[in-house]
């Protein structure tokens, strides 16, 4: 499959020569490409061809007719074509267009995969739209509808299973189903083009993928990505026809379904009221075993947010591996929309979000595309005339940030009017609403129990300092002649004591969070961590660190819930941890912790450090 790629690449490139037509970029693999002046990067259109089009037209890779004017420019979609949007089609259209008369002009248009066209592939149709079922309408006929429906009854029978009628088919299966169902097969128009793209692209120094990039990379390569992580597609999607075409499976059975249903039939066999046809055993036990295959996993490149949600020094060792690995410096992902709707940079530009919410409808976001040319990084937007700088990362705690700055959060705290003010059940702390404009905000404000000593402000610039993102943003205010902390109170979460298992789809692994949650302790001291004082954002899981009145004391050692706890501390914690000097805590701390509480973080800190 990869050299088939590299085939097709390589005679375009002779078919552009011929016309005169010769790129500056080199093909050093399929996947990987050299000396490329100009890249244009979307992600997620998720069917909103529209909006597409208009940034692709901005970005000057499109005419107003629609064709290629990009010239010798690589335009790369990091994957989500599909799903949501209804005009998903029209998209995929316009791409394989775009990638011939790219070629022509001495350019290329590369699609990496998404995780939504692989659902597509392998029947997990949980979020295509009405639309885009109906954009397949007229390439379904009548027979193709009577035979499916037909072959589901008829496999209903052999599991033992009453038959379902027609009107509840119809209903269930709208016209155009099959017809999608058949272009995203393995030999179908979409399918078969599908699952030659690669899942992981690098150009110079740059990578694409619309996940993001765990630490199995690093084990496994871009070769390994793009070979062995894409047979499992190619693989499943195969295996998935043949057993559709034996009549074990339907094209209308689930991805998610597909194993139990292998299972019950495998029942009927042996029971002797079924048989296997030809090969289908060992094509279902294929099947079931690529149902659990590295593609479909949390840490896939298709899936995974560690990326985007681990804080810097969990995330940074991690990256920094994938990325030698894949000879790159830096990756563009897609995948989690942005909260600002804008494209972000973090961890020093190494990672570089380009989902937008492209389909306003469903993420009330905006088209955009990132431009890299040499060493220059822009945006374009839907909504905007001029390419602009890329925005850094907001603040990630809790679901209130929307998109906006610690620094501005900070301010907002500091200055927006109170509106109400109420005592919380602990008699220790005041429940505080205030109001930006027609914008209200909660609040929680700990009295100080003296001027000097600020524990909440103390362990919120810390965790700044350490750019770990698990402690609300606190700033100290007075209220009602009172001074104190105020905090931000995170909406929609669910503490460690209620939290009853959930969290399996933590955008950052919660083993992770723990482990730096246990450093950053370890580090202040806090000796009054328990479960009520670990919240998570039910959104993503993100562990969020309160309560820290018990935290900043002068002694050694640890707190006591640590003391037999192995402390994950990687060359990027050490980085962190050592930054911190006697000068840089007094500037930081100075009016919230006095000099005695901070000689014994240090000392603690050199603990830490000894002990790794």
């Amino acid at each position: 499959m990869a050299m088939r790629r590299l085939l097709i690449s390589l005679q375009l490139a002779a078919t552009a020569a011929a016309f005169g037509f010769v790129s500056p970029a080199a093909a050093v693999d399929d996947w990987h490409f050299e000396g490329v002046e100009r890249i244009v990067a979307v992600a997620d259109i998720h069917g909103a061809h529209e909006a597409f089009v208009d940034v692709l037209r901005k970005s000057t890779v499109i005419d107003e007719a629609g064709n290629w004017s990009g010239g010798s420019s690589h335009l790369v979609v990091v994957g989500d074509v599909l799903d949501r949007g209804r005009d998903s089609r029209a998209a995929l259209d316009l791409i394989r267009k775009l990638e011939g008369e790219a070629a022509l002009a001495g350019g290329a248009v590369h699609l990496v995969l998404g995780n939504h066209e692989l659902m597509n592939l392998t029947g997990d149709l949980r979020y295509v739209a009405e639309g885009e079922f109906a954009a397949f309408a007229d390439d379904e006929s009548a027979d193709r509808r009577d035979d499916a429906f037909m072959r589901l009854n008829a496999r209903r029978e052999a599991l033992g299973e009453p038959p379902v009628d027609r009107s509840f088919f119809d209903e269930e299966y709208p016209r155009g189903f099959f017809a999608h169902r058949d272009a995203f097969a393995a030999d179908g128009e979409y399918g078969a083009w599908l699952i030659e793209q690669p899942l992981l692209l690098v150009i110079d120094d740059t990578a694409f993928v619309h996940g993001g990039l765990s630490s199995a990379i690093a084990e496994i390569g871009a070769a390994g990505v793009n070979a062995g992580i894409s047979e499992q597609v190619s693989g499943y999607v195969d295996a998935l026809g043949y057993l559709v075409d034996a009549g074990v499976l339907h094209e209308a059975d689930n991805f998610y379904d597909q194993p139990g249903l292998l299972e019950a039939y495998a029942e009927q066999v042996a029971a002797g009221r079924a048989s296997w046809p030809a090969d289908s055993r060992s094509r279902s036990a294929e099947l079931e075993e690529l149902n659990l295959a590295f593609v479909f996993a949390s840490d896939s490149p298709l899936w995974y947010r560690g990326t985007v949600g681990c804080s810097a020094p969990v995330e940074r060792d991690r990256l920094q591996g994938a990325l030698a690995t894949v000879g790159a410096s830096r990756v563009v992902i897609g995948h989690t929309p942005t909260a600002s709707s804008r494209i972000e940079s973090r961890l020093d530009d190494r990672v570089l979000r380009i989902d937008t919410g492209m389909l306003s409808d469903y993420y009330g976001g905006q088209a955009a595309a990132l431009i890299i040319e040499g060493d220059s990084l822009g945006a374009v937007y839907e909504s905007a005339a001029d390419a602009g700088p890329l925005d850094g990362s907001p603040r990630r705690v809790g679901s209130q940030s929307d998109g906006r700055t610690a620094a501005e959060l900070e301010e907002l705290l500091r200055t927006a009017d109170i509106v109400s003010i109420s005592e919380r059940a602990d008699g220790n702390s005041l429940d505080v609403r205030i109001a930006n404009g027609a914008e209200t905000i909660d609040a929680v404000f700990f009295p100080a129990r003296r001027d000097d000593f600020l524990p909440e402000v103390a362990s919120y610039r810390l965790d700044r300092l350490l750019e770990l993102d698990i402690v609300p943003v606190t700033v100290i205010r007075e209220i009602d002649g009172n001074l104190g902390s105020l905090q931000l109170l995170p909406g929609s979460v669910v503490s460690e004591t209620n939290r009853a298992g959930g969290g399996a789809g933590a955008w950052c692994p919660l083993r992770d969070q723990f482990q730096a949650m246990y450093v950053f302790d370890a580090l202040i001291l806090n000796e009054g961590r328990n479960y009520d004082r670990m919240l998570y954002d039910t959104g993503n899981y993100q562990l969020i660190s309160v309560g820290h009145d018990s935290a900043w004391g002068t002694g050694r050692g640890r707190p006591a819930y640590l003391r037999d706890v192995e402390l994950a501390v990687g060359p990027a914690w050490r980085e962190a941890l050592e930054t911190l000097n006697e000068d840089l805590v007094a500037s930081v701390l100075d009016d919230v912790v006095d000099r005695r509480r901070q000689r014994a973080l240090l000392r603690r800190r050199d603990e830490i450090l000894d002990a790794d």
